[in-house]
């Protein structure tokens, strides 16, 4: 935890360090870069460097580990924790790099701060980031110890590539080669790294949206973002023949096994964690209590429309609820409510558990909504892709 003598410094500097984070995380990447431009090169993502987002969410990891330590210091943040330690493991990050991003950090935050970064302050800022840095570290080898091989990386072969509701496609792989391969768990993901045309390699996070205990297939649906890099390139570029790398499944929002009702709240193609949750039960063949909640903005958009109300059907305890923006041409069938996702229009089971998957706006609306309707916060769960921004507000 930490000590006694640092404690009052960070206390005392945290509001400076915090209100000049957006200053200090550009200066920061565009430093280690310049030193260490190989770490653009299928680690760190250039769409997320462009648009910012990479930056505000460091600076939120930053400023919420050193405001736990002030409110709770003889705890850590676990949850932020093992959130940030799933999507390094997801992108092969090691324990040597951490002394790189230090260096270039602190380089960074001396810059910004000039003389006000005195021994004392520099002495005390180090052990938080070395606190977090250690925590980090601890998490992600054992992470990487669950793994079938000892590979952040490994080629599988596109066999089947289909669309899936307007704008998205699923892609089905199996391996090409014979590395171990490690069942995943309901709900998690992988990370799809692509050589692009420029010759760099670039990574994505997608959730398995299907047989995801499989150690055969790997099944994942993207919706193809314009702003990004690897999403336009494969639906675009990657056709059924073709090799990608794909990382070990990863994240800590997947089914649990308690019997307490589920309620899985998505919007867009936020629901394909759902969709492989829903499969799994009803392969199962579970009498568990599931409300699926769901928002898009037309039913042409639901990407795993057909495969989730399959799922459903199979289950005796199952019950949706859909919300669409344009109802103009919604089956009848599945008695949309126009607008947006609202939890009060709906009866919120007792004891549930809620899982959230989405645009970051929504998760954070229907979250609200949640804990207004009665649901402990920590029985509220959510998967954030891309940089955690959530972190960052």
């Amino acid at each position: 935890m930490l000590s006694d003598t640092s404690r009052p410094v960070i206390e005392a500097t945290l509001p400076v360090v915090a209100a000049h984070l957006d200053e200090i995380t550009p200066r920061f990447y565009a430093r280690m870069f310049a030193a260490r431009p190989e770490l653009l090169d299928g680690i760190f993502s250039r769409a997320n460097q462009r648009n910012g987002t990479q930056q505000k969410a460091l600076a939120g990891s930053i400023a919420a580990f050193a405001s736990h330590l002030m409110a709770h210091p003889d705890t850590l943040p676990e949850k932020v924790l093992s959130r940030i330690a799933h999507k390094h493991t997801s992108l092969g990050i090691v324990e040597d790099q951490y002394p790189i991003v230090y260096e270039h950090l602190f380089a960074a935050i001396v810059d910004v701060l000039g003389e006000a970064v005195t021994e004392e302050v520099a002495a005390a800022w180090s052990e938080v980031y070395w606190l977090m840095a250690d925590a980090l570290i601890k998490i992600e080898k054992g992470l990487y110890a669950q793994q079938a091989n000892d590979r952040a990386w490994s080629p599988w072969r596109v066999v089947a590539k289909e669309p899936a509701g307007r704008g998205s496609a699923t892609f089905r792989l199996e391996p090409a080669d014979t590395t171990p391969v490690t069942a995943a768990r309901p709900g998690q993901y992988v990370s799809v790294r692509v050589r692009l045309e420029d010759g760099l390699r670039q990574c994505r996070q997608y959730s398995l949206s299907e047989d995801a205990t499989s150690t055969t297939t790997r099944v994942f649906t993207t919706k193809l973002d314009e702003g990004g890099e690897v999403s336009p390139f494969l639906h675009r570029e990657v056709q059924v023949g073709d090799v990608v790398e794909l990382s070990n499944p990863y994240g800590d929002i997947e089914l649990d096994d308690s019997d307490a009702p589920l309620v899985l709240a998505t919007a867009g193609i936020g629901c394909t964690p759902s969709a492989s949750v829903l499969q799994t039960l009803a392969a199962e063949a579970s009498d568990r209590q599931v409300l699926v909640l769901h928002a898009e903005r037309t039913e042409g958009d639901w990407a795993l429309k057909e495969q989730m109300r399959e799922s459903l059907t199979a289950l005796p305890n199952a019950d949706l609820a859909l919300w669409l923006e344009d109802t103009t041409d919604a089956s009848a069938e599945l008695a949309p409510r126009p607008g947006f996702m609202d939890l009060a229009a709906v009866d919120l089971p007792a004891n549930a558990k809620v899982y959230l998957c989405g645009p970051l706006p929504f998760m954070k609306a229907v979250r609200s909504q949640a804990i207004a309707a009665g649901i402990p916060a920590t029985d509220i769960h959510y998967e954030v892709f891309g940089p955690d921004l959530w972190l960052a507000a």
